[in-house]
């Protein structure tokens, strides 16, 4: 079975982690979110994945050098489509499922940005047992004004598109997840070279004809990653076990592989320093993480090379490889990139970023801010 996985967006809500780092290569419990989706296409037989690429692109290749990818589930082969201009989601399928060498194959889509434990496996059973032409895989979420909502029959056929419905007038809580399974003549149905939405024209076309278009439910885990807020939940689920619950393929264990748990709830990778900092899990600390004497870290991760001076504190919070917090700095529910450095006596919190390189400089205070470099911040309103 091959795949797209759509990846050519800019991850603006991200900002400042994405002006270096596309956001499918962020890491997720430091490792990056694009090898676990990989790893998961691969587990439900997927041997060939074609990434749609627009938004730094040589990232990927760079990422990826030898063009596949080796996971526990099975290598995978990867070949790149490079948008010279965005195309929208149909026009992007197309073109990328153009690099796959014809257009005469079925194959399975999904968002570059969706973090889940989907049954993959039942979502194509259902689709060949109503001899679908596509198929489209729904999660239920508590307020769908925010997504584009997908009612169907009691067989799961499709039977409109409703695109962010006021709060509480929506005729349901499923919701598009992003993840489909499409024949040729889906393909077929999109014009070459022209940006097209898949789920605003191509999707809403098919329901000109009946039982061409049918929809799967599916209560397995799903987040889409693409906020701070959301981004730092990602990471709170993984170290909670949400990949390793009834219904995921990844076997119980670590949140990411080679993790080993120093103490309950508490996993490091390689070689850490704890000169009598306290550590309260679930935490994930990465290979030459430093925590000096008097400082704390609780229910966070830190990638590689991080460092936590004494009377530092991180708090729900992710810090990416060889960020560091001096002396008394505190990070609060927020996200420091590659290198970020807060200095003595500073506070980032309530869902501040700051990117990669950036810095808060000493006795500053950041609540909800985007930190792109040195002396430079944006306040969200």
């Amino acid at each position: 079975m091959k795949a797209v996985v759509l990846v050519g967006g800019e991850g603006t809500r991200l900002r400042p982690l994405t002006y270096t780092t596309p956001k499918p290569l962020l890491p997720i419990a430091n490792q990056p979110f694009l090898e676990r989706q990989l790893s998961w296409l691969a587990e439900y037989g997927v041997t060939e994945v074609v990434l749609s690429l627009g938004y730094l692109p040589d990232a990927f290749e760079s990422h990826f050098p030898s063009g596949g990818f080796r996971c526990p589930g099975g290598d995978l082969v990867l070949r790149y489509a490079v948008e010279d201009h965005p195309l929208g989601t149909a026009g992007a399928i197309r073109f990328a499922a153009e690099a796959l060498g014809d257009l005469d194959e079925r194959i399975v889509v999904c968002n570059g940005d969706v973090l889940t434990t989907l049954d993959l496996g039942a979502l194509v059973q259902v689709h060949d047992e109503r001899g679908a032409e596509a198929t489209i895989a729904l999660t239920q979420v508590v307020d769908p004004s925010a997504f584009g909502v997908v009612p169907t029959r009691d067989d799961g056929e499709v039977i409109a598109f409703v695109e962010k419905p006021p709060p509480g007038k929506a005729p349901t809580n499923w919701i598009n997840a992003g993840t489909y399974v499409l024949e040729p003549s889906v393909l077929a149905r999109i014009p070459e070279r022209l940006a097209v939405s898949i789920e605003r024209e191509t999707f809403p076309r098919m329901l000109e004809e009946p039982r061409r278009l049918y929809a799967k439910a599916d209560d397995a885990y799903w987040i889409d990653i693409g906020t701070p807020e959301k981004y730092l939940q990602a990471h709170t689920d993984v170290l909670d076990g949400a990949l390793s619950r009834a219904g995921a393929h990844e076997a119980s264990g670590p949140p990411v592989a080679g993790a080993r748990e120093l103490s309950p709830g508490v996993w490091v990778q390689g070689e850490v320093t704890i000169d009598g900092a306290v550590v309260e899990g679930p935490a994930l600390l990465g290979d030459g993480v430093h925590l000096a004497a008097g400082s704390r870290v609780v229910g966070s991760v830190l990638g590689d090379g991080a460092r936590v001076a004494h009377g530092g504190r991180v708090v729900r919070s992710v810090l990416h490889r060889d960020a560091v917090l001096d002396d008394d700095a505190e990070v609060i529910d927020s996200v420091l990139g590659a290198g970020a450095h807060l200095g003595t006596g500073s506070i980032a919190s309530l869902h501040t970023v700051v990117g990669a390189g950036g810095e808060l400089a000493a006795g500053a205070h950041a609540s909800g801010a985007r930190i792109r470099e040195a002396g430079a911040s944006d306040q969200d309103s």
